[in-house]
């Protein structure tokens, strides 16, 4: 396993719609595993290849204490169940240390491929909804402050860049 570098807003490569998997492999299940590894280190619960720079629609959960195994998505696609909308703080690996609410369809219908590229469904409520379409709005080059108003996201990345000058002075 290895760690990757997670690209941060307003990184171009992050609006970058990923292609679907042909074959589910050794390669790709190599990916799956330092996607992990990445996403636990950066203390996340979800983490899009996209946001590693690899432009496949694979996708790394794990809420922990809210489901009992992290969960894989290979080509995940989902269906909204519902009209019903959640209003929850999001945040995410590509835009650290930002937090905003967002309002999603608080209960899905998710069917994508797992680790041994079986094709599996299940439904989601709550958190588990709202970071599985959190995921796969990256796989479509989609970042949750673009749910935000323009002034929002113009602010978030003023801020992010400000601090980025700041480090790279140091």
């Amino acid at each position: 396993m290895a760690l990757r570098q997670i690209l941060e807003f307003p990184d171009l490569r992050l609006r970058k719609v990923a292609k679907p998997v042909a074959d589910v492999d050794d390669t790709i299940r190599k990916l799956i595993d330092d996607m992990f590894e990445t996403m636990y280190e950066a203390q996340g619960i979800g983490l899009a290849a996209t946001q590693i720079d690899v432009h496949l629609r694979v996708v790394v959960i794990d809420l922990q204490n809210e489901i009992n195994e992290p969960l894989i998505m290979i080509n995940p696609e989902f269906e909204v169940l519902t009209q019903e909308i959640d209003e929850m703080q999001e945040g995410c690996l590509s835009v650290p240390g930002i937090y905003e609410v967002v309002k999603r369809p608080e209960h899905i219908r998710l069917r994508a491929l797992n680790r041994v590229g079986n094709t599996f469904e299940l439904e989601a409520y709550g958190l588990l909804a709202v970071c599985i379409q959190h995921e796969c709005d990256h796989l479509n080059g989609k970042l949750f402050v673009d749910h935000l108003s323009n002034l929002k996201r113009s602010r978030i990345r003023s801020k992010l860049t400000k601090q980025k000058r700041a480090e790279a002075a140091i």
